[in-house]
């Protein structure tokens, strides 16, 4: 669980991002949780975009992408959602020094 201040930090980090997950016309589907999954793994913070659809429609699949994946909501503005999951140690990549 993410604290007030830990969010903040985030959302600052997530500002110069593009959203790297959209969502079209089919909705959420088993490729796009797919998609999330790999891009979580590979970056822990993301953006993804909704689409323009009514107000509870959007906020129900963020529901269902944030339950199938395990991510934490850092922000949202507009059709964009900013999603946050820590990588698990065994899939971090070896830093070099």
């Amino acid at each position: 669980m993410l604290d007030a201040k830990q969010r903040q930090n985030l959302r600052g980090q997530a500002h110069t991002l593009k959203p790297v997950v959209m969502i079209g016309a089919q909705g959420v589907t088993d490729a796009l949780l797919a998609e999330l999954e790999i891009a979580l793994d590979a970056h822990e913070l993301i953006k993804v975009r909704l689409p323009q659809l009514e107000h509870a429609l959007r906020d129900a699949m963020i529901t269902q992408l944030v339950s199938a994946s395990h991510a934490e909501i850092v922000g949202r503005i507009g059709r964009i959602v900013i999603l946050y999951r820590l990588r698990p140690a065994a899939k971090m990549p070896n830093k070099r020094r």
